[in-house]
């Protein structure tokens, strides 16, 4: 004899309170530079980059964010990735720096919905109220290092690397079912 376990929730009412969508690819890099030729560069890049941690920047479709005092995450569309390539590379000689495309490296999900906080919370141990919308911080989830984006109070994306994105998911689905749940 066989057992069945039935549940009193649907997806549809899981994904109500919480949704978990993966985003397309970007472009994506890691730069770093002295922060005195930060400004240099990035004009040569077409976009400032910020100069405090957690903080972002926005032009011509493309983002900064400062992930530490000589670091930036750079995303951009992937058919501007020869573009940033190139500027990096012409701006090299006055403004030393080390630009590494990272694209295939990670992947994105959205997070989004009146659950979404509290979804987030089952594994990462931020206190995501003092995430301010359209900051972005590195931090981990479960185990794994990730890149937090706040893209609006119940709006956010999860920036993992490929290889830990199957733990990442399960871990997401899990407790948008328990949300569902009620438990």
């Amino acid at each position: 004899m066989m057992t069945n376990q039935t549940h009193d929730f649907t997806l549809a009412e899981a994904t109500a309170r919480v949704r978990i969508d993966e985003l397309a690819p970007v472009s994506r890099f890691s730069l770093r530079v002295r922060p005195a030729q930060a400004a240099t560069l990035g004009r040569a890049l077409g976009l400032d980059l910020p100069d405090r941690i957690g903080r972002i920047a926005e032009a011509q479709g493309r983002t900064a964010l400062c992930l530490g005092p000589d670091e930036w995450l750079i995303c951009a569309p992937e058919a501007a990735r020869d573009a940033i390539v190139a500027a990096a590379r012409k701006a090299y000689e006055a403004t030393p720096h080390s630009l590494t495309e990272i694209s295939d490296r990670e992947i994105s999900y959205r997070i989004s919905g009146p659950a979404a906080q509290e979804l987030l919370t089952i594994a990462c141990p931020r206190d995501l109220d003092l995430l301010a919308p359209g900051c972005a911080v590195r931090t981990v989830f479960d185990t794994v290092q990730v890149v937090l984006w706040r893209d609006g109070p119940q709006d956010f994306r999860l920036d993992v690397w490929r290889s830990f994105a199957p733990h990442v998911r399960a871990l997401l689905e899990i407790g948008q079912a328990e949300l569902a749940a009620g438990l």
